[in-house]
């Protein structure tokens, strides 16, 4: 059956995206990776690009935990014992001891009672929000939060939607204030690092703010963070956002497996009776296939690792490589959000300079991911940036040349 019709509908869309300047555009396919060796980390060759190598600086793989030998040959191992792919639903047949295993080890790595996997970050984060969300809920959300919070709040069908500026605990203390007696449970919700900007939520602020309206709502306000760019590489241990601010654990962690961790999946980290209402009413995890055993096995040691003496070295190694950077960028009078997390904006302000400075990187081996406008306001534009642990200190210095060099 012919889609001509719908066709010139779709190609339309599509144009009026490229147009405002929203289009993702073409994707860039890695074909080869050319492992670490001497005081170069590792490159990666591009589909279209012949032999130019890449340093990759837009990678959530912040520890580099993707590419360490026991880690594939963890996932490899599992492989050959289980097979590729889980073959079901968990509650089918696809249910697996290194699931289980996994499960456990991150309620412990968290403190939790329990913890419960996801075949995806935003799976976990949708799958969670949306059936915790009665028509007597509010849910209130930091203004920069990440899609996938967004995408939940839609789908959820509140009572009420609250956004707050971001990270402004006056405006959240006067929400919480202000839905006491119209909503029986409220639902806070916060990034515990936002991904473009680098910087963190207070949470051990927002913590105490829900513990100090709890009483004011019959079915409490629960504090919901997703920390999926902080566990595994933020705070003295991983343990993120949570041990960086001192905080009390929030109600709900939300995290994932597929950045830090370096392999794939999401997964919810609370108390023994929310994971067991979850596995009954996640639609993304009942209808869904688990990660497969491999990735669940690699999970396992990734967590080991960073979990260990070895550990506690990549974090200060990453932590070492962002300072470098940071403070290169400073003498180059490259404006910055400093922090300790790795991701590292350059707060260019302007997009036509944006685009510019992202082609001057890729024409010379640099991968970093531009925002500009309308996809940030104006005055927003910036090019984030991402440091990984298996980069090297001449890596950095590499890159701060260029930078130099094009300014």
């Amino acid at each position: 059956m012919p889609l001509d019709r719908l066709t010139r509908v779709l190609d339309a869309h599509v144009a009026d995206l490229e147009e405002a300047g929203t289009a993702k555009g073409a994707e860039s396919v890695v074909i080869s990776v050319k492992p670490a060796e001497d005081d170069c980390g590792p490159r990666f060759l591009l589909k279209g690009e012949g032999a130019q190598e890449f340093i990759r600086m837009n990678s959530n793989s912040y520890l580099g935990m993707g590419l360490r030998a026991e880690v594939i040959a963890a996932e490899e191992k599992a492989t050959r014992m289980f097979g590729a792919g889980p073959g079901a639903v968990r509650f089918i047949s696809g249910s697996y001891g290194a699931h289980v295993a996994l499960e456990e080890k991150l309620a412990a790595f968290h403190g939790r009672e329990a913890a419960m996997i996801f075949s995806s970050a935003y799976a976990t984060v949708v799958s969670t929000i949306t059936p915790l969300t009665t028509p007597e809920t509010v849910v209130v959300s930091d203004e920069l939060n990440h899609n996938c919070i967004i995408n939940a709040m839609r789908l959820s069908r509140p009572a009420g939607k609250a956004i707050y500026p971001h990270n402004d605990m006056a405006e959240l203390d006067a929400t919480l204030d202000e839905w006491k007696g119209k909503a029986k449970r409220a639902l806070v919700v916060t990034d515990g690092i936002f991904s473009m900007r680098g910087d963190h939520a207070p949470v051990d602020e927002i913590v105490e703010l829900c513990i100090r309206h709890d009483p004011d709502y019959e079915e409490n306000v629960v504090c919901v963070v997703d920390d999926s760019h902080g566990v595994g590489a933020f705070g003295h241990t991983g343990r993120g956002v949570e041990e960086f601010t001192n905080s009390r654990p929030a109600d709900i962690l939300l995290g994932t497996l597929g950045k830090a961790f370096g392999v794939n999946g999401g997964y919810v980290a609370t108390n023994a009776a929310t994971v067991r209402f979850l596995r009954e009413s996640s639609q993304m995890y009942i209808y869904s296939n688990p990660i497969t055993v491999g990735e669940a096995a690699a999970a396992l040691r990734s967590i080991e690792i960073v979990d260990s003496p070895e550990g506690l070295a990549l974090l200060e190694q990453l932590r070492a490589l962002t300072r470098r950077f940071e403070e290169g960028l400073v003498r180059l009078g490259i404006e910055t959000i400093s922090g300790q997390h790795p991701v590292v904006p350059l707060m260019i302000r302007d997009t036509e300079k944006t685009r510019d400075l992202v082609s001057y990187l890729y024409d010379n081996g640099v991968l970093v991911t531009g925002l500009t406008y309308p996809v940030v306001p104006r005055g927003d534009e910036e090019i984030r940036t991402q440091i990984n642990a298996d980069h090297t200190e001449a890596d950095i210095d590499h890159v701060l040349g260029l930078l130099e060099a094009y300014r």
